[in-house]
């Protein structure tokens, strides 16, 4: 399964990591995990979400906020029922080890740019096999993986097709037009709008969407913690005014959450 990132030669098992037949080794992490990530590959020294940011997510997402976003991912995942799949841009790896739970018998890997996340994330569900890797370079080898998990994260549509077998595909879980409205209302002056199907527009040939569905709630933060590591989990975090950010830390906040599942399945 697992490629080299360099030459891409099937990578076998080694003391304490992984190699190939061209002597490309990448050790394992203490913690679990594979850095596949070698140094001419990055764009910076520590690429992907910091410290900082991997921590807020974890608390807001451990104390249950998104637990129905996660429920409904793991039983459309079990619906699939795939011998192998990989979560692509997994974080810490809250929804990865919901998707884990549901199914106990496949072979399943997960990656995500930043080690401090990944570093956190192996954790939750050791059983996996967790990797620092590019989504642009994933070291997995062709049609490999029958289900896809996009959560939240941009996707290289080139390197998913090159994954996946025929009848296989990516279970994408994105917002939609109202997720986080009252948040944006508080952030911005105006708000803009998008289309919830401008990803469908992307869809290289050969791949379809074959399931959609949309899931919405209420959410109502209380506490000032959670507001703020909702903000520092977002794109919002950085692009609203220090004063707006303060602003909607200080006061109780509802808002709505709205995401969409798309199955888009390779013919």
């Amino acid at each position: 399964m697992l490629i080299c990132p360099l030459c891409q030669q099937p990578l076998s098992p080694l003391d304490n990591g992984v190699g190939c037949p061209a002597n490309h080794r990448f050790d394992r992490a203490r913690q679990g995990y594979l850095n596949l990530l070698p140094v001419q590959h990055k764009k910076s020294r520590d690429p992907g979400d910091n410290q900082a940011m991997v921590e807020a997510r974890r608390r807001f997402l451990d104390a249950g906020h998104y637990a129905p976003i996660a429920r409904r991912l793991a039983e459309l995942a079990a619906e699939r029922a795939p011998r192998n799949w990989l979560d692509i841009g997994c974080g810490e790896g809250y929804y990865t080890a919901r998707i884990a739970e549901a199914l106990p018998g496949a072979d399943g890997y997960a990656l995500d740019i930043s080690r401090e996340a990944v570093k956190r994330a192996c954790k939750r569900a050791p059983q996996l096999t967790w990797l620092v890797a590019s989504m642009a370079r994933i070291p997995l080898a062709d049609a490999s993986c029958q289900f896809l998990a996009s959560v939240f994260s941009p996707l290289d549509w080139t390197e998913a097709v090159r994954l996946l077998p025929a009848g296989g595909g990516v279970l994408r879980v994105g917002p939609t037009r109202e997720h986080l409205i009252e948040l944006r209302e508080r952030l911005y002056d105006e708000v803009r709008d998008y289309d919830d199907e401008k990803h469908l527009a992307q869809l290289p040939a050969g791949v379809e969407l074959a399931h959609s569905e949309t899931l919405s709630f209420k959410l109502r933060l209380d506490d000032p913690t959670a507001r703020a590591d909702l903000l520092a989990m977002t794109p919002h975090g950085w692009r609203a005014s220090a004063e707006r950010r303060a602003a909607v830390i200080e006061r109780p906040l509802e808002v709505s959450v709205a995401v969409r599942y798309d199955w888009l399945q390779l013919g």
